[in-house]
């Protein structure tokens, strides 16, 4: 083969979306995606059961949340540091053991019966899904050019909502369904709260043993992705080749670099209010549902549904990347979302809940585009940590809910169902993202034309 051929593959091969040569790796890393999609998409739901369950306030209940991306926020910063002494690999297999180690604990919360108990559970299974996005989210970005990399992070995401999906579809089929406490009478009240003390104590037995089991399963699913990943040899990334012929950065050098990055700094900011977005968006669409007098486990349908548009979207905007600049999409996604907010907030009935429903479907791409943007121009021994605040900005998951908890035990808000009032917390969240997009953009034109 002559050089010019030679030279002709090698571009070829950098302009695939995922070189022959990552393939393998690539699709082990992505089924990580999956995995932490199953664990946040069946712990939405759970906010609404332990309300019940648990005779809990709203915002009270909403600690689930707290704790569940109060992980994110304690772990990812160590989880960077954690892969720049050591690997990438390392970092999933840690990742995977504590997300295992947090899943188990389910069993003695729910013999104990407490909610504080659920909650550190969760605490503990979501360091493990830091380590995961702190390591997975980077490593598909460098499995390829940088020109492909934020079309190859949202392919490998498309993944993460059909984790979701499953997780949804446990907790709507499987978990939901079989709560004792979500029993309702003929005019659909519910009527655990009436019941003696007695009858009670038996139901959260009964109810808790049905919330622990998907945990236990999906705790023994990771050790068995844990073993082959272990098992398998992971490419080196550039950055870890710099590491080993000694050309690195120091933290406090790396900190002074990401910090004067504009549109990184940005770029995380943008990123909490997304994830707080997102969130609230997904927990509370239950509330919103019991609202109008329709009951869990057919509420966390509409969920799915949401899911479903949230999946094909990823798909759908993945491609329109190869023609529309991601930065400018991602303020037209923001638009999409902001107005169909605006629809739940303002109509009360089932026309508000299918606009909430349609939120998803615009909220697709966000988390990913915004991932790409931000790390775009970071220099690669910079990234892990990079990485992480991005990660770490998933904290926004944590705050907010509780706030938009609170508004809903108002019960109404100058006559207007609290509910839908809350959600004018996500709608200022996506004005943030809109924002985001455009300053993005028109930096990205700027710079082209010096």
């Amino acid at each position: 083969m002559s050089t010019e051929e030679k030279r002709t593959d090698e571009m070829k091969e950098k302009d695939k979306l995922i070189p022959r040569k990552y393939l393998v790796t690539f699709i082990l890393v992505t089924s990580l995606f999956a995995l932490w999609g199953f664990a946040n998409d069946i712990t939405n739901p759970m906010v609404a059961a332990f309300q019940t369950l648990m005779e809990l306030t709203a915002a009270k209940a909403s600690l689930v949340q707290f704790a569940f991306y109060g992980g994110y926020a304690t772990m990812a910063i160590p989880a960077a540091l954690f892969i720049r002494k050591y690997s990438y690999k390392s970092g999933i297999l840690l990742g995977l053991a504590l997300y295992a180690t947090g899943a188990f604990l389910f069993i003695p919360a729910a013999a104990q019966q407490s909610f504080m108990f659920f909650c550190l559970s969760l605490y503990i299974l979501t360091f493990g899904l830091a380590f995961l996005e702190t390591t997975a989210n980077p490593f598909i970005l460098s499995l390829g050019s940088k020109e492909t990399s934020t079309r190859r992070l949202n392919m490998a995401q498309a993944f993460n909502p059909m984790g979701s999906l499953c997780g949804m579809a446990v907790a709507s089929l499987i978990v939901l369904p079989q709560l004792i406490s979500d029993k309702r009478d003929a005019a659909g009240q519910i009527i655990f709260g009436a019941l003696s003390e007695a009858e009670k104590a038996d139901i959260r037995l009964h109810d808790l043993a049905v919330i622990r089991n998907p945990y236990v399963a999906i705790g023994l699913v990771v050790l068995i992705v844990l073993i082959v990943i272990a098992l398998t040899k992971m490419p080196r990334t550039q950055s870890e080749e710099q590491k080993a012929m000694g050309h690195t950065h120091t933290t406090r050098q790396t900190l002074s670099n990401l910090w004067h990055n504009t549109i990184y700094r940005e770029g995380v900011l943008a990123q909490m209010f997304y994830v707080a977005a997102q969130i609230m968006t997904w927990t509370f669409i239950i509330q919103y549902a019991d609202n109008l007098g329709i009951n869990k486990a057919t509420a966390q349908m509409y969920n799915i549904v949401a899911m479903s548009l949230f999946l094909s979207s990823r798909f759908i905007s993945t491609f329109l990347m190869r023609y529309v600049n991601s930065r400018c999409l991602l303020a037209i996604f923001g638009c999409g979302a902001a107005l169909c907010t605006t629809g739940a907030i303002v109509i009360v009935g089932m026309p508000g809940l299918y606009c909430l429903v349609g939120v998803s479907f615009f909220m697709s791409l966000m988390f990913p585009t915004i991932y790409g943007i931000a790390l775009e121009n970071v220099d690669s021994q910079d990234t892990t940590l990079g990485a992480a605040f991005l990660v770490m900005a998933i904290v926004g998951g944590a705050l907010m809910p509780p706030l938009q908890g609170m508004i809903i035990d108002l019960g109404t808000v100058v006559g207007h169902p609290a509910v839908n009032a809350s959600f004018i917390l996500p709608l200022i969240c996506f004005l943030i993202i809109i924002t985001y997009g455009y300053r993005s953009y028109h930096a990205k034109a700027v710079t082209l034309e010096h």
